[in-house]
Parts: C-alpha cells; structure tokens; sequence
C-alpha cells in the first residue's frame, strides 16, 4: 500500500500491482480495496498493465476530511491518476463509473476511459423501491443506524429480504459494509439525478459530452432492459464512444469475463504525462 495526498489534504490508500502502461480502477459503492470486484480484475490487467485500485475518501485505510463535496472525490482520483506517472487509462463500476465519466469531463488526465454498467434509471421503466430510498438511507445514518442503512441499501438495488438475512450472518461481509456505510451519500451524489427515469440531467450530459479520449460502456447481457437503456444513453452522450454487452453477465460482473475485453480496449493506450 501507497498513499497519495488529494488537493484538500486527503490521504488517499492505494495498491499498485503489475507493469506497463497504467490503469486506474474506481469502485462503486459498498467496495474498497481489500472488498470488491477490484482486486481481481487488477490482478487480470496486471499482465500488461500497472494498475492501481484505491480506497475511496472514507473507506478502508483512506481518509475522510469533511465536510464532503463530490468535487473532492474528483480530485483523488486526479491525484490517484497523477502518482501513475504516466496518464493512465482509467476504469470506474457502477457509481464508480459515474465519478470517472465526471473527473474525466473534468479534465481529469485519462488517455482512455472503460465504464461499466452506470446504474443510470433514464427509460422510464424503472425507480428504485422505494423511491425515496437516499432520503430514507440519509436518515438513518444520521440516526447513527448503519445497518439500517446497509439493509435499505441493498433492498433498493434488488437484494431479496433472504439475502440481506444471511449477508448478516457472515462476519467477513457484513461488518465490512457497515463500516464503510457512511460513504453511501458520497455514491449518491456521483450519481445525481439519475434514478427516477428521468432524462439524464443537463449537467452530466455537458460533463460527458466534454469527454475527448477513446472510451467504451459495457453491460452485462443478463442485465435489466434500463440498465441497457442506461448505458446506451451514456455511450451516446460520449463522443465517439463504443458500446459493448457481454453475455450472461449481470451487474456483478465475472473479473475473468470483463478483463480480455479491457485489456483489448485500453491496449497501450497510455502516454507520457504532460
């Protein structure tokens, strides 16, 4: 483990493994470093790729310096991507995918940016359930009732009652999640006003439309028709980017599965840092 400072200060916790260009990996909710979809997938890129994967400001061995604001979230990731070295190719998953698209719209240096499944609710045919559940889960972290938040969390993204029972159950998972609870409303403002079917929202569509490196948006074919919809909607927002389903795969996508079409897309795409 590394640490790398953000503009406001922040100690940002990153890994780094492998050689070769760099990539940058962001994670979605819920997920850190030693808990997630990354570690596996850096250890695939890993074999033609430097990749670095880090805590998110308030999760794992990062910092937390309040109050928070989604444009400090953005500057960890440039300064996650600077200590690369080189400008890195950079991939984010689910709300993790929303903050990339943002930093990169940004100016964010990126030679090239992969997204996966941004849980964007664009068509209408989709809210989550309930409709409330940010306000309901900003409650209850301020009632000081992580797991309460924990549950209602995983309910909206489509845990059945039985699931959430025996994620409880498990001391490997369940004290992980909790722990980092807080950082919920963090994911909740990367993803602004996408959840309620509605267009995607002027800020974010200039934001993408500002993107101006080679990128790619990924679904999983055994994902719902709005995530489709979703992801469709961002790779039209991009210019020039392509858009690319991989079958039999939901929104917990198989590192095996997604890193060769990754590892085709990002190539040698990195360059020299200015």
């Amino acid at each position: 483990m590394k640490k790398v400072r953000s503009k406001d200060g922040t100690e940002i916790a990153i890994d780094v493994v492998g050689s070769g260009p760099p990539v940058v990996l962001v994670d979605g909710a819920m997920c850190r470093r030693a808990f997630g979809p990354m570690p596996d997938l850096a250890k695939l890129l890993a074999a033609k790729h430097t990749v670095l994967y880090y805590d998110r400001r308030g999760r794992g061995d990062s910092g937390d310096t309040a109050p928070y604001a989604l444009d400090r979230e953005i500057e960890d990731l440039e300064a996650v991507c600077r200590a690369a070295g080189e400008v890195p190719c950079v991939f984010g998953s689910s709300s993790g995918a929303a903050l990339a698209a943002r930093a990169v719209g940004k100016g964010v240096p990126a030679a090239r940016l992969a997204l996966w499944e941004p849980p964007f609710a664009l068509d209408g045919t989709h809210t989550p359930d309930p409709p409330d559940y940010q306000d309901r889960i900003r409650a209850s972290l301020a009632a000081g009732k992580p797991n309460d938040a924990v549950k209602q969390f995983m309910r909206a993204v489509g845990v059945p009652w039985i699931g959430v029972f025996f994620m409880r159950l498990m001391p490997n998972v369940w004290p992980r999640l909790r722990e980092i609870a807080h950082t919920l409303p963090n994911d909740f403002e990367a993803l602004g006003d996408t959840q309620r079917g509605g267009p995607l929202p002027a800020d974010m569509r200039a934001l993408f439309g500002a993107i101006r490196v080679p990128a790619r948006v990924l679904v999983g074919g055994k994902s719902p028709p709005w995530m489709h919809h979703g992801s469709e909607v961002v790779a039209k927002a991009i210019p020039g980017a392509t858009h690319g389903v991989l079958p039999g795969q939901t929104h917990n996508v198989a590192a095996k599965v997604i890193a060769p079409d990754l590892l085709d897309f990002f190539g040698s795409g990195a360059k020299a840092a200015n």
